[in-house]
């Protein structure tokens, strides 16, 4: 071969082993003195700490004939305050499966700068600690050395695993500021991902791009993506969950078209995946086994007439029988039929057995799939959008969801845990439709408070509560399990200087009546005496003094969790001496878009004042767009119930 063919053939196979590569995690800058001398994050003064850099890089193996994904990512955190130095112990936490996923740390250390040098301290063993996998993850928890206000920390982590129907969530924000992320994928072209943008950060993608893998002889899809000063994310009140806003980058896995085999899709469209997860093992297979119940539930049917009656009657049985061992879940782990007999299981044994008695009760019960709040919300049509399961049943023309999972539910009283915008029934015959999750009732608190109030300012009451829908299945499943003298204490530190007696607590058990509470209270000093004037709070101890909407700006939705009302009722005998000198003005107001309402009378009858004030929000759910009017709404309550009762010493 002559020098020149020989030189283009070198250049040639060079070029080819270079594009056969995997695609490299990014490499960030070296850390320098002027990093570790700044003082506070550029564009974010409150900043504890920033990620300076946060790269990512996933791509694929191939071992002994089988696919392995590996993702790699480096971070950099600029520590600025001590309230920042928790952001320099990590974890990471992966599905390991059955010890086949695995997961590494290397290239950790601190940096700091003393005497005008930068020095660097490595992480050892003893700052990495590995705790037993549960449910199928492990984590590996990170504890950096000597950090200090000013340091930087970095650190570099792998993770191999065969399970790859998901590529984990890529992570573009957090709640400290991210000044440089970049995310690298390069996917083999047999499997096709989904893929899905969440959150609102500016992120750049590049056009998917084919290449050829001559290492895995195959041609390869490449996803690139970017983004610069990522701002934290806001820390808000009434928030559902922040992962349904924070910006990240999702894949599911969708079809896998292997040579000489035949396709499978996995996640096309919500039809699909709802069949897909009926045909599961730990599903579909559960519904159809009615064996294990019939000699125990035929008696609890027998005296059941209406189909009301019916689901009511199998409802109950399930939910005394069964314990909820608190895991989430669409699919059955140890199986309807085990957990029967063991009396316990988790979400799908227990919603999932409850499903199959309502079919053998004859009536029109289906599973309906559902994302969890603390999950997030299924916008994409994915299986790992849904980690619950509860049960419609359809009586005329009238849909019931329920869960047996807690003491405490009610036919269309679900546990706050499932109030999650829509959930995805599933029938027989693999038909799938949405059903709505937040037409939750109104949660009604009604309290009145009955007190003398002495010419000192102190007062002697009583105190009468009572809690329906929502409202009463919040109360039975937060204090139910209390005895009285925790209740009692718990009200004591809810409201502060209040001396709580002879408390009493009425139907917690008998989920049929009202939930009531009445006790008697004293105050020491209930109102503030100035000379020869008392000043008194219109709603005593119930008078909120603090708007819980103090920005100025909002960017998440507002969740109420469901729509409430709060009903409060004082009547304040006047002390013997005094006379009213002014009381505040009646007021009503109500939202654009029958969003709320508050309504507001105070008046004198005799020697008693009483007080009337409503507060109503109708709406679930208020787009952060109404933002400003729901603020001035809240502000205007807060000054209406701080107005001040002024009495005045007779003559």
């Amino acid at each position: 071969m002559n020098i020149r063919l020989a030189y283009a053939a070198l250049l040639f196979f060079c070029s080819c082993l270079l594009w056969s590569q995997t695609t490299k995690l990014a490499k960030a800058p070296e850390v320098t003195a002027k990093d570790l001398i700044e003082k506070k994050h550029p564009k974010d003064t409150t900043a504890v700490a920033a990620y300076q850099y946060h790269y990512g890089n996933t791509y694929f193996d191939l071992v002994d004939n089988y696919w392995v994904m590996v993702t790699e990512v480096y971070n950099r955190i600029k520590i600025y305050k001590k309230e920042g130095y928790k952001y320099a112990d990590s974890k990471i936490v992966f599905y390991s499966g059955s010890r086949k996923g695995k997961g590494s740390v290397y290239d950790a250390a601190t940096y700091n700068l003393e005497n005008g040098v930068v020095t660097k301290t490595p992480l050892g063993t003893e700052g990495i600690a590995e705790d037993e996998p549960v449910e199928d993850y492990t984590r590996k928890k990170i504890k950096m050395p000597n950090v200090k206000e000013g340091s930087i920390i970095e650190y570099k982590y792998k993770i191999r695993t065969p399970y790859f129907t998901n590529l984990e969530d890529f992570y573009f924000q957090y709640d400290i500021p991210v000044d440089n992320v970049r995310y690298d994928v390069a996917v083999p072209g047999y499997f096709i991902y989904n893929v899905y943008t969440v959150g609102y950060a500016d992120i750049q993608k590049d056009e998917v791009f084919v290449r050829d893998n001559y290492q895995l002889e195959c041609k390869e899809l490449v996803y690139k993506y970017a983004a610069k000063n990522v701002k934290a994310l806001p820390d808000e009140p009434y928030v559902n969950n922040p992962d349904n806003y924070t910006a990240m980058i999702k894949h599911e896995l969708a079809t896998v078209s292997l040579p000489n085999r035949s396709v499978e899709n996995y996640a096309t469209d919500w039809k699909n995946v709802a069949k897909n997860i009926y045909g599961m093992d730990g599903f579909g297979r559960e519904l159809k086994q009615s064996s294990y119940f019939e000699k125990d539930i035929d008696p609890v049917l027998a005296q059941a007439k209406t189909d009301e009656e019916k689901m009511n009657a199998v409802f109950t049985y399930v939910q005394g029988r069964m314990a909820w061992n608190d895991k989430s879940s669409y699919r059955c782990k140890e199986g309807v039929k085990k957990a029967y007999e063991s009396r316990t299981g988790n979400v799908a044994e227990i919603n999932l057995m409850l499903t199959a008695m309502l079919r053998y009760a004859g009536l029109d019960a289906n599973p309906v799939l559902t994302s969890t709040r603390d999950n997030g919300i299924a916008v994409f049509p994915t299986r790992t959008a849904y980690n619950y399961v509860i049960t419609s049943v359809k009586i005329a023309d009238k849909q019931y969801l329920l869960d047996a999972t807690s003491k405490y539910t009610v036919p269309n009283i679900l546990p706050v845990r499932t109030l999650n915008w829509n959930g995805r029934l599933i029938k027989k015959n693999g038909d799938t439709e949405d059903v709505s999750l937040m037409n939750a009732k109104l949660g009604k608190e009604t309290i009145s408070i009955q007190c003398d109030m002495d010419n000192k300012g102190g007062i002697k009451g009583k105190y009468k509560a009572a809690y329906y829908d929502y409202a009463g299945y919040l109360y039975r499943e937060n204090y139910g399990g209390y005895n009285l003298e925790a209740n009692a204490q718990r009200l004591e530190k809810k409201y502060d200087d209040v001396v709580v007696s002879d408390l009493k607590m009425q139907h917690v058990a008998d989920l049929k009546e009202i939930v009531a509470e009445e006790f008697s209270f004293e105050i020491a000093q209930g109102a503030d005496v100035a000379g020869d004037k008392m000043y008194i709070d219109p709603l005593l101890f119930l008078t909120e003094k603090v708007s819980p909407f103090k920005q100025e700006k909002r960017d998440f939705p507002i969740d109420f969790i469901y729509p409430y009302q709060d009903r409060y009722a004082v009547s304040i005998k006047i002390p013997k001496g005094y006379t009213v000198e002014s009381i505040p003005q009646k007021l009503q107001m109500a939202m654009d878009q029958n969003a709320g309402m508050f309504s507001f009378m105070c008046q004198q009858k005799d020697d008693i004042i009483q007080v009337l004030a409503i507060t109503q929000i109708n709406i679930p759910i208020i787009s952060q767009d109404f933002y400003p009017y729901l603020r001035e709404f809240f502000n205007s309550v807060i000054a209406k119930q701080n107005e001040k009762i002024v009495l005045k010493k007779s003559n």
